[in-house]
């Protein structure tokens, strides 16, 4: 029921919630096709404000991207993004992940690993088996290109 007097339209909101909540629920259930198609057309017809946007929301938010790849959750979600993209195999990436952060030598040769930008013979590496996918050990990156 519309209100004209935006104190009551909100009273009459908090009173029954849960009622318009479900009310809203059932109709998108039932009318999700022609939801989806007028959507469709609305984007159509709006591209541009739609383009003008997403550039707007880059630029005010590109630090703030930057920032979060270079926090530790943004780090280790690209690495274990890029891990699954290479085809490693895991039932548990969280464990796999601290046991890579956490080693400090290869377990091959012993030597001490450092993280690199780009890749040193020393550099931490993730070596899985390439036919199944599964972990077998964190190596240096010589012993890991020995391996293969």
């Amino acid at each position: 029921m519309p209100y004209k007097d935006k104190e009551k339209a909100k009273e009459y909101y908090e009173k029954n919630k849960e009622k318009i909540k479900e009310s809203v629920q059932k109709y998108q259930q039932e009318n999700k096709e022609k939801i989806r198609e007028r959507e469709k057309v609305y984007y159509e017809k709006n591209k541009e404000k739609y383009k003008e946007r997403e550039k707007v929301y880059y630029e005010k938010n590109k630090d703030k991207k930057k920032r979060y790849q270079q926090s530790d959750k943004g780090i280790k979600i690209s690495r274990i993004a890029n891990w699954k993209q290479n085809g490693v195999v895991c039932d548990d990436f969280n464990v796999l992940y601290d046991k890579y952060i956490n080693t400090t030598n290869c377990e091959e040769c012993n030597i001490e690993l450092t993280v690199d930008r780009y890749h040193t013979k020393t550099t931490r590496c993730l070596d899985h088996d390439h036919t199944t996918g599964l972990f077998r050990n964190v190596l240096c990156h010589r012993c890991n290109s020995s391996r293969r």
